[in-house]
C-alpha cells in the first residue's frame, strides 16, 4: 500500500524531498539523511542519474530507504533504457516493494559527465505512463499477459513555467489519458505561474505537487538557469541575488522557498510540494521549520 496514494487521495497536503543518490557504492551518508528525514517528510524521491550524470540507481536507494521504513518515489527516466529494460527494472522494483513511481524523458547525456554515452529513448515519457498502466493492468507494453498485476502509484511531470506553455498543456492531458495518477511539476520561482497552470489543470481534478527548489549561491543559479533543461530562472531574480554574498545568499534560498510553500497551502494551489534540497539535509530541516512557524 502506498501511503502517498493514500494521503493524496484524501486530500491532505503531502511534503516530499528529491535525494540525489551517491557517487559511488558507499551508502552510509545516504542512510544516515534517510535516518534524519523520516520523521520529516511524507515520502523520498530518488533520482535516476540526474541531469545525465552518472549515479547509484533509483532503485537501490529505494530498497534502502523501505529498509528503514521510509516510503520513497522511484524515478525511472527513458534515456538510458528500451522498453524491454525500462518493464524489467519495473517489475523488479515492484517485487522488491517499491509502490510510487514518477517517469520522465530524462535529460540528454549532452548535459551530463558521460557525454560519449549513446543516449536511448526507445520511448518517451507519455508512452512510459501508458507502459506502467499496462503493467497496472497485467500485461506488458505488446499486450502480452504478465502472472499477475502490478500496483503501482504512478506519476509523470509537468511544466508550469514552459514558454511557450501551451505544448505543455498538451502533454499534460496526454499524461492524464495514458493514465498518469498524479504529476510533479518543474521547480517554481513564481506562483502566479503555478496558478496560471493549475486554473487550466484543474478542470481535470489532478494530483499537483509542486517542485520548489532551495538557492545556494549564484553559481547554483546560473547551473539551474543554463544547465537543466526545464529551469526557468526570472532575470528579477538572478539580479535581487547579484550583490548578495554566498552566505546571504543561502540564507535567502530557505526564506524564499519557505515563502513560496507558505504561499502554495494558504492559496490552496495543489495538493503538495516537492523539496529540492539536493540532499543537504540541514536546510530542509531549516525550511520546514520556517513552513511550521508560518503556517
Amino acid at each position: 500500500m502506498s501511503l502517498l496514494r493514500e494521503k493524496l487521495l484524501k486530500g491532505d497536503f503531502v511534503i516530499t524531498v528529491e535525494i540525489t543518490p551517491p557517487k559511488g557504492p558507499d551508502v552510509t551518508k545516504l542512510v544516515d539523511k534517510l535516518h534524519e528525514l523520516k520523521p520529516l517528510v511524507d515520502a523520498v524521491n530518488f533520482t535516476d542519474n540526474p541531469s545525465a550524470k552518472m549515479r547509484m540507481c533509483s532503485m537501490a536507494a529505494c530498497k534502502l530507504s523501505l529498509d528503514l521504513g521510509f516510503e520513497p518515489v522511484l524515478q525511472m527516466s527513458c534515456r538510458d533504457r528500451n522498453r524491454l529494460a525500462i518493464q524489467s527494472d519495473l517489475l523488479g522494483a515492484h517485487a522488491l516493494g517499491v509502490r510510487n513511481l514518477l517517469v520522465m524523458t530524462g535529460d540528454h547525456p549532452v548535459w551530463g559527465d558521460h557525454k560519449e554515452a549513446k543516449p536511448v529513448y526507445d520511448i518517451d515519457s507519455s508512452i512510459l505512463v501508458n507502459l506502467v498502466q499496462k503493467l497496472n493492468d497485467g500485461f506488458d507494453i505488446n499486450g502480452n499477459n504478465l502472472n499477475g498485476k502490478t500496483d503501482f502509484f504512478f506519476g509523470a511531470t509537468v511544466n508550469p513555467a514552459a514558454e511557450p506553455l501551451l505544448p505543455q498543456l498538451k502533454r499534460f492531458e496526454q499524461k492524464l489519458k495514458m493514465g498518469a495518477q498524479f504529476f510533479q511539476t518543474q521547480m517554481i520561482f513564481d506562483v502566479e505561474r503555478l496558478e496560471m497552470f493549475m486554473e487550466y489543470a484543474n478542470k481535470f481534478a489532478p494530483k499537483v505537487i509542486a517542485g520548489v527548489v532551495m538557492i545556494r549561491n549564484k553559481k547554483m543559479l546560473q547551473f539551474l538557469s543554463s544547465k537543466v533543461p526545464g529551469a526557468v530562472v526570472p532575470k528579477s531574480l538572478m539580479e535581487k541575488v547579484e550583490n548578495m554574498t554566498d552566505e546571504d545568499i543561502a540564507k535567502f534560498g530557505v526564506e524564499m522557498a519557505a515563502s513560496i510553500i507558505f504561499e502554495i497551502i494558504e492559496r490552496r494551489l495543489c495538493q503538495g510540494v516537492h523539496i529540492m534540497a539536493f540532499s543537504k539535509v540541514q536546510e530542509v530541516k531549516d525550511l520546514l521549520n520556517l513552513i511550521e512557524k508560518r503556517v
